[in-house]
């Protein structure tokens, strides 16, 4: 008996108004290189206003950013990833400061945070790697956007005994249950819900997305990563939002377009951008 064939919507016949934002999307990766103009002219298309492109270190960022010369929607990120914890050394969080001095596109200091999933990298040195990149971002003023995996009571723990509550903070890429997103909330913190919220298998995630306050939520595709059903198994893009957005709007019993202009315009307060051209 064979697989039933996956019908591969179009999100262009889906798409929402010109409000939403993808959070954190890795668009200057090489799985981009033969159709990123292309790329970002769909993320438009199906009404995403601006993107967020998240760089993985100095090095990326200084080789890579020209990407987006042409793309004033794109804003960046930037930080060292903890499975890369190795490569937080002095020398590299000078070029990060050096960066947010000179670039005002980079907008917030992450993805940074713990994996303990992966064992590319020693929990000892991901730890030092992270509060290092924590004072830099209380240092230089700018947000924080986290990267979690399998090591959520480590992560809090840090974050609450370093006196991160109520500090501008997003919980990137969620997948945790209630009782993680409440606590996160407690701290005054922002959530941000990619693509497996719309996997069948994920009823927990629903349910813990209908609990965020409207104006704490966030949208993101972590592409080319967890690309949403009906697209799960291929490359994720930000223009594949249009079904995350959709699937939360349901979870949360609300509009699709007021939910996707509600989080849009979190992301824009919540990173501080300038507003992008409307046409």
């Amino acid at each position: 008996m064979g697989h039933k064939k996956v019908e591969r919507i179009d999100p262009l016949t889906l798409a929402l108004p010109l409000a939403g934002v993808d959070s954190h999307a890795h668009l200057d990766g090489p799985e981009f290189d033969s159709d990123r103009d292309m790329v970002l002219a769909r993320a438009r298309a199906a009404g995403l206003r601006q993107v967020g492109n998240v760089f993985l270190g100095p090095e990326e960022f200084a080789a890579r950013r020209s990407f987006f010369d042409a793309h004033p929607e794109v804003f960046f990120l930037l930080g060292i990833h903890p499975c890369e914890g190795q490569r937080c050394t002095p020398a590299s969080l000078a070029a990060m400061r050096a960066a947010f001095a000179a670039e005002p596109r980079l907008r917030a200091v992450g993805e940074i945070g713990l994996d303990f999933h992966w064992q590319d990298c020693p929990r000892e040195i991901q730890f030092r790697a992270f509060a290092a990149q924590l004072d830099m971002a209380r240092e230089l003023g700018r947000p924080v956007v986290i990267h979690c995996r399998e090591a959520e009571d480590e992560c809090l723990m840090i974050l609450e005994s370093r006196g991160f509550a109520g500090y501008p903070l997003l919980w990137h890429c969620f997948g945790g249950g209630s009782a993680t997103a409440r606590r996160i909330l407690r701290n005054g913190w922002h959530i941000s819900v990619p693509g497996p919220v719309t996997y069948p298998a994920n009823e927990d995630l629903r349910r813990a997305v209908a609990l965020i306050p409207a104006d704490r939520l966030l949208l993101e595709t972590d592409c080319p990563y967890l690309a949403p059903v009906p697209w799960r198994g291929k490359r994720n893009e930000p223009a594949l939002s249009v079904f995350t957005a959709r699937t939360v709007a349901a979870a949360r019993h609300e509009d699709p377009e007021d939910l996707w202009q509600s989080c849009g315009d979190n992301a824009r307060r919540f990173f501080n951008l300038p507003d992008a051209p409307a046409s």
